[in-house]
């Protein structure tokens, strides 16, 4: 009698065996991820442990690290709260245009906060320091929110709340008791995303003059030629954020809950307004004229201003090429290097593979200006050939945005059955053109949704631009940062516009993909 249960241990032990032409380039992409910071611990304890506690233990230092968090809290709630109402809005309700209004919820990720902080810089309105970051980047964060709530709320089962409804419950309190808590993994990982984007976040702080973390180390770098503070800040701040990512992984794991079934494929009930439709209307109109509106206009209003001024046009043009080209080049290294460990992660779960696929996340806790800086250092004193050229740069995009292009890897080839690669293995091929011709063209609709998450993150990315750009080359994002640093606003709005055009290609892809699951 054939005993499965004899056969089951080493079936899995054999899965455990990663190929080597998958863990070569894993350890590469897993070296990548971590030399930022390592090259900061060996720059920042070069001095020894007691310039660490004098940098540490300075008023300034806690002052930076009230500022920062205080502003990650208020933006962070404030996202939740947003991302949740349009995400309700748009699936649960009845209200008029919620189509169209679904669609432009998620467009502020094509506006870089930076484009927001400048078009409030360059109106007569002062909403400089704590009250503009704020503004600023709430706007630009709730997407994070919105786009997998939306995603959450489309997939559950409107059984659920039926039987709710069945124990005497009205239409609001089984969404509350039923719906609300399915949604709230979803919440949270939104959450994480947007609390990480602004304790990262260098461009919008430093327009609107507030003093957190991203900006003074900057101001720390250019300004002085010992540059270990710089260094030490940048450690810290990673600290930070490695602590939202685990505190959040571990809230996670307490509230994951698990559907048994397929469900019904059927829109649930919608939830009548009545009178607060009133209400609700106009508030998602005024939100969205921040978010977008206001510096869509602010750009054509100066854009226009400047063409009457005379714009350089060459210029422009060759800012929007080398933009796309750089973002391609770091989308492209992203890719090459995130196939292979969402592969191993997806299909064998060994020591190794785990190992590799947490090193690769690295990134996810890494500000641009912490990356930025690290290359710095090591270019300056390892890496001279390489220094203040492309190569350079898209090293940087590829710490930065790995973790986006990996996850994307992993869950798709994850929803991908491996009984396909058994059989083209029965058939005897190898373990190369299994992942050649099986593998990766069923998992190429995930693999193209992470690429243009790349490149849409990689066009808008500022700080570790701003630093390693290659000499004589400008992109659209630090054209725009120079012109704006000079009050020439005028002369900055063209960029930001091409800037936010490009965007828009990307962030429709990722639109599609997410209505599509």
């Amino acid at each position: 009698m054939f005993d499965r249960a004899a056969v089951a241990p080493k079936r899995r032990q054999r899965s455990d065996k990663s190929p080597w032409f998958l863990v070569a380039p894993g350890l590469v992409a897993a070296g990548v991820a971590l030399l930022p910071v390592g090259y900061l611990l060996i720059r920042a304890f070069d001095s020894g442990l007691g310039r660490v506690a004098e940098v540490l233990l300075r008023e300034r230092t806690a002052l930076l690290i009230g500022r920062s968090l205080a502003l990650t809290v208020a933006v962070t709630a404030a996202s939740i709260l947003l991302g949740l109402l349009f995400a309700f809005l748009v699936v649960r309700t009845d209200l008029p245009g919620r189509t169209t209004l679904g669609v432009l919820a998620a467009l502020p990720l094509a506006i870089p906060s930076y484009i927001a902080a400048f078009a409030w810089v360059s109106s007569p309105i002062d909403v400089s320091g704590f009250l503009g970051a704020f503004l600023v980047l709430t706007v630009s964060c709730y997407p994070y929110v919105y786009l997998p709530v939306v995603a959450a709320m489309r997939s559950i089962d409107p059984a659920t709340e039926e039987v709710a409804r069945g124990l005497g419950k009205t239409a609001w309190q089984a969404f509350w008791s039923v719906t609300a808590r399915q949604v709230r993994p979803a919440a949270a990982g939104g959450a994480l995303l947007a609390a990480l984007y602004t304790l990262s976040d260098f461009g919008a702080v430093s327009l609107l003059r507030y003093d957190v973390f991203t900006r003074v180390i900057y101001t720390s770098y250019r300004s002085s030629f010992d540059r270990t503070p710089a260094a030490i800040l940048s450690l810290l701040l990673v600290l930070l954020t490695v602590t939202l990512v685990v505190g959040e992984s571990r809230l996670r794991a307490a509230s994951e809950q698990a559907r048994v079934g397929g469900g019904a494929a059927r829109r649930p009930t919608q939830i009548a307004l009545g009178r607060w439709a009133w209400l609700a209307g106009p508030g998602a109109v005024g939100v969205l004229g921040l978010a977008l509106a206001f510096p869509i206009v602010s750009l054509v209003y100066w854009s226009i201003t400047g063409l009457s001024r005379g714009v350089d046009t060459s210029r422009l043009v060759q800012s929007s090429v080398t933009t796309a080209w750089f973002a391609f080049l770091g989308m492209l290294a992203c890719v090459l290097l995130a196939v292979p460990v969402g592969v191993l992660a997806a299909r064998f779960r060994g020591r190794l593979s785990r190992f590799i696929e947490q090193a690769t996340f690295a990134g996810h806790a890494l500000p641009g200006i912490v990356v930025a800086l690290a290359l710095v250092f090591f270019g300056i004193r390892y890496a001279t050939p390489i220094y203040q050229r492309t190569p350079m740069l898209v090293l940087a995009y590829a710490v930065l945005f790995l973790p986006m292009a990996v996850a994307a890897v992993r869950s798709s080839v994850a929803m991908s059955s491996p009984r396909l690669e058994e059989v083209a293995r029965s058939l005897g091929k190898t373990r190369g053109e299994v992942l050649r011709e099986v593998t990766i063209p069923l998992a190429a609709p995930g693999i193209a949704a992470g690429a243009a998450l790349v490149l849409l993150t990689a066009m808008k990315e500022l700080p570790a631009t701003l630093l390693l750009q290659p000499t004589g080359s400008r992109t659209l994002a630090t054209s725009l940062w120079t012109e704006t640093g000079v009050a020439a606003y005028a002369a900055a709005a063209p960029y930001g516009l091409a800037l936010v055009v490009l965007a828009v290609v990307p962030t429709l892809v990722l639109m599609r993909v997410q209505a599509g699951r």
